[in-house]
């Protein structure tokens, strides 16, 4: 065996031990006769597979006075591979189960279960709809109140195809299973579809499903120009009518991409649910219930149905950015069930400018959970981003007023998983601490205001290896404030304010005051975050022997709309200023060694450290960049968000367009990374998936060749199955396995 050979057989055996912690992704909790019991969900990374392993943990939860909660966990977990979904009925006294079909010609399998078995199974046809959507902007499964019917979101049925004889005679709409020997079916028209995720995906039409004869119902009224999801019920009364509301995003034009695109314009619609009085031919109106504003999302109706509340990125849709703040709106629900033109959208929270150090930065990458009301019916629970962390916050619908609900003082992460009557069940982590199950006890204070006192479970949900824990308990982090240069005065007060780094390093004495290596990590968006939450691969990293600086430049999620915005139209320069200004602060403070100083990062966490070796080319010894965008000017005609571009070229969207002149192109290379090539000199990694629809495979490429002609050193990994996120469990170790070598080959480790 080589030393390479070796170095790659040693390094993968602590990988894979990284790599089979599971993650928990939902929980449930169910009220019984013996006490409240609770449902996870949680998954696995399945490398032999390359998919992910599911499965699901149940146990009693004890809540005894003066003890301490604990959970006490079934013996075994139950492997649900192969499910797609799961979705209790309100009461909790039914689970319905969504089986998507493996093969597009198969059938999607809906299952109803009791507590102690199934009670119905239906097979719907692709002829009827394909597979139903369990993620992402399009998910929606919802039972009605009395848990007859189910409303979803699924692909519409294949549309007719043209077919043509053995003479070559076109036929418009014969159909496969009525053409005879000879013929073959043609292609059709070619539909747009939402980009990065959907590839293949038929557009998302809404359904209803009768959970005891299995009939299925396509709800008609929506025209095919709107994409559906997050589908709810509307309260349910016998005096007024029942609607479905949805959220739907326009098509008619271009569909842009939508994954991790919250400046999609979208708005909140309703639709009458017929019954059996009505007229089977009558067509009932869609209304439109957020059309003053540009974005709507998220709904969720009040326990006593007066009040519809939702999330918007009316910020976002408005300027253009990706991602920005969210506000929380609300909208009075008519008692009779009659939706009037004119809806009065009241603002509940709003886009925070410029917080005050240690106050609500506003809400960012929002989750609420179906059913996120505490017992009061106005009081409700959600997870959000607060500069550096995730943090759970509860909001009085009513006075308006918001406080953050997981300790002050905790420099985890925090999300919430599930309410039990008014107790919270949570998800908690750091950099050097893998995920646990937190429990919530509200409690009063004398004046009647709530908090939570927060335990551990006793018993963890998990295990890791000895090697994983061995690991990381010799590891630390903290949050390092790092001033901003060239601060101007054109600067807005939010913009100048300092940026945050995630510095993650050994707790062991340094041996001969000599420190370890650095990998300066860059996140993607640009406008997303890095948390002080777990992730496998970088504590792997750390675990190896790297330090770690986790960058938040500005532009980042949580830290106020002024900050976020200012990098608009200044991308290339100010944040890869931040970075650099945040590895000289990590210099001064004895915490890197200069010699040893290495960049990953990923899409545009790519584009920036691109940028880097090219604008600082002694500065970095070795790079590793994931779909990186390299090129914005060969970009922009093959992307499925050709605005992006535009947008962190110019600043605005007033200047997108389908087709860029030369002043764009020219503006697009100048705030590329391939405008510094000639000054690159830094052994750079390429890991690339081919699928990727948000920066195809040619922008790496082409940047990857420009180095090798001019003698730098490179590699490269292409994944021919993976899109933007690299996030397949052959890829993900593959490809860290990779970095962790090359890092070592020039940090000598």
């Amino acid at each position: 065996m080589d030393s390479s050979e070796e170095e790659y057989a040693t390094q993968s055996k602590l990988l894979k031990d990284f790599m089979s912690i599971p993650s928990i992704d939902k929980a449930w909790i169910f009220n019984s006769c013996s006490g409240p019991q609770a449902m996870v969900a949680m998954s696995q990374a399945n490398l032999l597979a390359n998919k992910r392993r599911k499965f699901m943990l149940s146990g009693h939860i004890s809540k005894e006075s003066n003890q301490p909660v604990n959970f006490h966990w079934a013996p075994f977990p139950t492997d649900v591979t192969g499910a797609s979904a799961f979705v209790p009925s309100p009461s909790g006294l039914k689970l319905l189960v969504i089986r998507n079909p493996p093969e597009k010609e198969s059938p999607t399998k809906f299952e109803i279960w009791s507590s102690s078995q199934l009670d119905k199974e239906f097979h719907i046809p692709q002829k009827v709809h394909g597979s139903v959507y369990v993620d992402g902007w399009f998910e929606g499964i919802s039972w009605n109140s009395d848990e007859t019917l189910v409303a979803y979101v699924a692909e519409e049925p294949s549309r007719t195809k043209p077919t043509f004889d053995h003479l070559g005679c076109y036929k418009k709409n014969n159909s496969l299973d009525k053409m005879d020997i000879g013929s073959w079916e043609g292609q059709g028209d070619w539909e747009e579809e939402w980009g990065e995720a959907y590839a293949g995906k038929k557009q998302p039409a809404l359904f209803v499903i009768n959970v005891e004869s299995g009939e299925v119902e396509h709800i008609k009224g929506v025209p095919r120009s709107i994409s559906v999801g997050q589908v709810v019920w509307s309260p349910n009364s016998k005096d007024s009518a029942q609607y479905l509301v949805f959220v739907g995003w326009l098509g008619d034009k271009r569909k842009l991409g939508i994954k991790y695109c919250s400046n999609r314009p979208c708005a909140i619609y309703a639709v009458r649910i017929k019954e059996p009085k009505d007229d089977a031919d009558e067509a009932f109106p869609l209304h439109n219930l957020t059309k003053s504003i540009s974005s709507g999302y998220s709904p969720r109706f009040s326990k006593d149905g007066k009040f519809l509340v939702f999330l918007s990125a009316k910020t976002a849709a408005d300027i253009g950015a990706h991602w920005v703040a969210e506000s929380l709106h609300k909208i009075k629900w008519p008692s009779d069930g009659k939706l009037s033109e004119s809806i009065d959208i009241v603002d509940v929270v709003q886009v925070v400018n410029c917080p005050d150090d240690g106050s609500f930065p506003g809400l960012y990458g929002t989750d609420l959970l179906t059913d996120p009301w505490l017992s009061d019916g106005h009081t409700i629970m959600l997870s959000s981003y607060w500069r550096s962390f995730r943090v759970i916050l509860n909001l009085n619908l009513l006075s308006g007023e918001l406080s953050r609900v997981s300790p002050n003082d905790s420099d985890y992460s925090w999300s919430i998983l599930a309410l039990n009557g008014d107790d919270i069940v949570a998800v908690s982590s750091s950099p050097v601490s893998v995920p646990e199950i937190k429990y919530g006890k509200k409690v009063l204070d004398p004046a009647g205001k709530p908090s939570w006192q927060w335990s551990n479970i006793q018993k963890p949900i998990f295990k890791c290896s000895d090697k994983v824990m061995l690991g990381l308990s010799s590891l630390q982090f903290k949050i390092l404030k790092v001033p901003v240069s060239n601060v101007s005065e054109c600067l807005t007060e939010g913009a100048k304010k300092p940026i945050e780094a995630i510095y993650v390093s050994s707790s062991k004495p340094k041996e001969h005051g000599k420190c370890d290596p650095l990998v300066v990590v860059i996140h993607g968006g640009p406008h997303s975050v890095a948390t002080c939450s777990f992730s496998k691969t970088l504590a792997y990293l750390s675990s190896i022997g790297y330090s770690l600086l986790n960058l938040n430049y500005r532009g980042s999620l949580g830290f106020g709309k002024e900050a976020l915005q200012s990098l608009s139209g200044n991308v290339g320069s100010q944040d890869v200023n931040d970075v650099l200004s945040a590895v000289d602060h990590a210099i001064e403070m004895g915490l890197a060694d200069p010699s040893r100083v290495t960049v990953l990062g990923g899409s545009h966490g790519g584009f920036l450290a691109t940028h880097l070796i090219g604008q600082a080319p002694d500065k970095f010894v070795a790079a590793a960049v994931r779909n990186p965008v390299c090129n914005i000017a060969s970009l922009v005609g093959i992307t499925d968000t050709p605005d992006w571009g535009f947008f962190h070229a110019y600043g605005d969207k007033k200047h997108y367009t389908e087709a860029p002149s030369p002043e764009d192109m020219s503006r697009f290379h100048q705030v590329s990374p391939i405008s510094h090539i000639s000054k690159v000199k830094t052994p750079t990694l390429f890991i690339l998936g081919a699928m990727d629809l948000r920066v195809p495979i040619s922008n790496g490429l082409q940047y990857m060749r420009a180095l090798k002609e001019k003698g730098v050193e490179v590699k490269v990994l292409v994944f021919p199955n993976d899109n933007h996120p690299l996030d397949r469990p052959q890829t993900d170790y593959e490809s860290f396995l990779n970095t962790a070598v090359w890092f070592n080959k020039y940090c000598k480790l």
